[in-house]
Formats: C-alpha cells, sequence, structure tokens
C-alpha cells in the first residue's frame, strides 16, 4: 500500500477507449498512434485530461483505487477501494464498482462486498471463470495491522454483491502474511496470484490457483524479489510479465517499477528494466504506484495500459480524491517494456 508524493495528475478511464479508436497522445511532442476500428458506433472524439479528476455520471469524483478495470457482458468495470477521508488504513475503507458503456460515462454500482468482517480493506480484483459462471474477487484485507490476510468472494453479476467464500486463503502456507496482491488469467483460462509476503521479507511469487479459482494448488514460482510490493502480473505475445516497486509508503520512491519476464508464469522469471526511474536522479518519473495493467483489444492487436495510484495528490487533501495516472505501454523489439512516459493528454477520436 506504499504510495506517492504530488505528480502529474489523474488520468480518466476514458483513455482505455482505445480499442474504438485512434489515439493522438500530447506530451511534449504530439504523435499519432493507430490503435484499430472502433467496435461501436457514434464514439464521439473525446480528450483525456491527465490534470483532471475522473468523474461519474452526477459528477462526483470517483473514489475507486488499487483495484482493476474489466470488460464484462459488453460493458467496463472499474473496480477499486473507497477512501473517502480516511488516511488509507482506517476501518472505513470499503470496495466499489463503476460501469460504463463507452468508457467515458462511469455509473456508480454501489459497493462490493456484503457482510465484511471489520479491517482494513484494500486491492480488490474480480475475475470472470467462465466454467463455473462465477465473479470471483479476491482482496486484501488486514483484521489489524499487518496481519495480512487474503480475501475471495464471489458473486453471479460483476457488481455484486459479492459473498465471502473464504477469509484467508493462505492461512496454511509459509508466507501466510499477504501484502499487495493481484490475479491474472492466461489465455488457457487458468488463474494465478502475485503478491508479496509480509512475513517472508515482503518476497514477491506467483501462485497457481484451483480451476474454480477458489483456492490454490500447491504450485508457486520462485522469489522475483523482496522488499518489493504492488505486484501484479500480464502476458504479451509468449512472454509473461511481472511487474514490483520498492515498499516506501507515502513516498515517490515507491513508484519505481521493476519488471521481469518469463516464458512460463511460475517462472523461473528473470529480471529486466526499471520502467519508472529517472537515470539523471534515480528517482520515478511518474510518482504514482502502479496496480493494473489492462489489455484492450484492437484491430491491430492488443494494447497495455499501465494504471497507476498518485498517493497524496488531491489538492483538496483527501485520500479519496487522489489522482490516477495512466499510460499505453511501448515495447522493444526483444521484448522489453520502454520507460512509461509522462502523458499529459490524449485525444480520440473514432476510426472512419
Amino acid at each position: 500500500m506504499a504510495g506517492s508524493s504530488i505528480g502529474i495528475g489523474r488520468c480518466q478511464p476514458v483513455l482505455l477507449a482505445l480499442l474504438l479508436a485512434a489515439v493522438t497522445i500530447s506530451c511534449d511532442q504530439a504523435h499519432r498512434t493507430p490503435v484499430g476500428e472502433p467496435g461501436t458506433k457514434g464514439i464521439q472524439a473525446v480528450t483525456i485530461n491527465n490534470l483532471e479528476p475522473r468523474r461519474d455520471v452526477n459528477g462526483e469524483i470517483v473514489d475507486a483505487h488499487d483495484g482493476c478495470l474489466q470488460f464484462f457482458e459488453g460493458r467496463f468495470y472499474l473496480y477499486g477501494t473507497a477512501y473517502g477521508t480516511s488516511d488509507r488504513f482506517s476501518l472505513t475503507n470499503h470496495y466499489r464498482v463503476y460501469s460504463s458503456p463507452d468508457l467515458e460515462r462511469w455509473t456508480y454500482e454501489g459497493e462490493l462486498l456484503r457482510d465484511q468482517p471489520a479491517g482494513v480493506y484494500y486491492r480488490p480484483y474480480v475475475v470472470f471463470n467462465p466454467s463455473t459462471g462465477k465473479y470471483v474477487l479476491w482482496y486484501n484485507w488486514y483484521p489489524k495491522l499487518w496481519n495480512g490476510q487474503v480475501g475471495i468472494a464471489i458473486s453471479d453479476t460483476p457488481v455484486g454483491p459479492f459473498k465471502i467464500a473464504k477469509l484467508n486463503v493462505l492461512h496454511n502456507r509459509e508466507g501466510s502474511r499477504s501484502g499487495d496482491g493481484s490475479l491474472f488469467v492466461d489465455d488457457d483460462g487458468k488463474g494465478y496470484f502475485i503478491f508479496s509476503a509480509i512475513d517472508d521479507g515482503y518476497a514477491v511469487r506467483v501462485l497457481s490457483l484451483t480451476p474454480d479459482y477458489l483456492g490454490l494448488t500447491g504450485e508457486a514460482s520462485g522469489i522475483l524479489a523482496k522488499g518489493a510490493e504492488a505486484p501484479l502480473l500480464f502476458r504479451r505475445n509468449s512472454l509473461y510479465y511481472a511487474l514490483c516497486g520498492p515498499l516506501c509508503p507515502a513516498c515517490s520512491e515507491g513508484s519505481q517499477v521493476q519488471v521481469f519476464t518469463a516464458v512460463s508464469p511460475l517462472g523461473p522469471f528473470t529480471p529486466r528494466s526499471n520502467i519508472n526511474r529517472s537515470p539523471e536522479n534515480d528517482s520515478p518519473d511518474i510518482p504514482a504506484q502502479e496496480t493494473w495493467v489492462a489489455k484492450i483489444p484492437t484491430s491491430g492487436g492488443p494494447v497495455f495500459v499501465w494504471m497507476a495510484d498518485r498517493w497524496g495528490s488531491s489538492p483538496d487533501g483527501t485520500n479519496g480524491h487522489d489522482f490516477q495516472f495512466c499510460a499505453p505501454l511501448a515495447f522493444s523489439p526483444n521484448g522489453d517494456i520502454l520507460p512509461v512516459k509522462a502523458v499529459v493528454r490524449w485525444q480520440i477520436s473514432s476510426a472512419p
């Protein structure tokens, strides 16, 4: 749950409408990136301004942090933790979901978790299990600080409410006190959980899930890194990418992003580049802690969008109003992720 200091600005999730549009990124120099034909008719030109907050259809600032964005049943869903006026380690934290037909008009759908025990909640990740037809939520919570646990809940719909199935899925394994964690579902439908273990020096590992995504198979990767948090896992072509950053609560150093790759989701993983570190002063270019990489399909191939929270960035000092930053990832011919760019604005218009 490490954060960051003031930085660039909140990215509106409409930028993920890459699958619908041709995109122009305005930064120090503007350039056009074609990303395929629109999937929906009638999409209007939109400017995504990273210096403005994301708002719902009622004009309220969207309070959904350290979660994920998914596409279910023809609609987009943004899952996250609502922090309100808390200090992010409060018993008042709860999970929210917003939905959108076009990644521009966001509707608050309600709270996710039904009958949650008292504790500190953060990092909700929802996936769909095609074999059971259930939506599965994995989440981090502390009955008390820093007794990290991982809960699982299920629902028949993407907006829930989700019913708790397990309060502590890691209770019987080494490294059972979980820090940050997130889910990944591979192309073959197999599920994985990548997390850092508090009681093992914040060691990052990948665990294999049972076919229903409600348990662990016992298969695990080796340790990718220690002293790390905010881990995530995704696949591009034949490579699996694991990303994580150093421990650093509420400071910009925690925004650095170390990349590892493997040809299997359980590794072995090889360290690659740090994609958010300035070579001039060894500090992050973008003071934001990652939470998700969204894989967006287009006619020209998938686009991968890095999403991160900028803790402490809200002008009014309210944690629930802290900004998010989002940007498309670029890759070298050999599969390296190129450094993340501090994109200020995206102009999105329908492809002809």
